[in-house]
């Protein structure tokens, strides 16, 4: 039997890469790499678990720093994702947190605006009228982004106690 050959890929270029700290050393077994268009959060030395997040799929981003952090010069930064399989991972204890969380802020907005689901999160904050109000824009014949030039849904209106009308 011939040995079959698994094909070379070539691995998308790093933008920043980074491991969790312990006391402000990283000495872990974490290691965070941001690539043009995803997130790879690597756990583990005897078992390691590989964890791939879309940067367009990620929807928010805090930053934490509490006191002990703050002293050791680290910070955590928790992702609100739209990935099943992790929802909400963090990257825990980085170096220059605050800088890493600007970075990564920025280039999930340029690849959300390149994939053109900018603003997808407020998913079900517009009502459309018609489908006419809604752009497609992959191709795939599914309206996906409100049109620039479409009118503002209507206010909701209120009776008072009894809710809406």
């Amino acid at each position: 039997m011939a040995k079959q050959k698994v094909p070379e890929f070539e691995s998308e270029q790093v933008l920043w890469q980074g491991r969790k700290c312990i006391l402000g050393l990283p000495i872990s077994f974490t290691k965070y790499i941001v690539e043009q268009e995803r997130l790879i959060i690597r756990v583990g030395f005897f078992r390691t678990v590989v964890d791939e997040i879309l940067l367009y799929r990620i929807l928010d981003l805090k930053l934490v720093r509490t006191l002990g952090q703050k002293m050791a010069g680290v910070g955590s930064i928790r992702l609100y994702t739209a990935d099943a399989s992790d929802a909400e991972p963090t990257l825990k204890n980085i170096k220059r947190s605050e800088k890493v969380w600007r970075f990564l802020s920025n280039i999930i907005e340029q690849r959300r605006v390149e994939h053109g689901i900018a603003g997808r999160e407020m998913y079900g904050a517009r009502v459309a009228d018609s489908p006419a109000d809604f752009v497609d824009v992959d191709g795939d014949g599914i309206p996906d982004v409100p049109r620039p030039d479409a009118p503002p849904p209507p206010p909701p209106h209120f009776d008072g106690p009894g809710g809406p009308r």
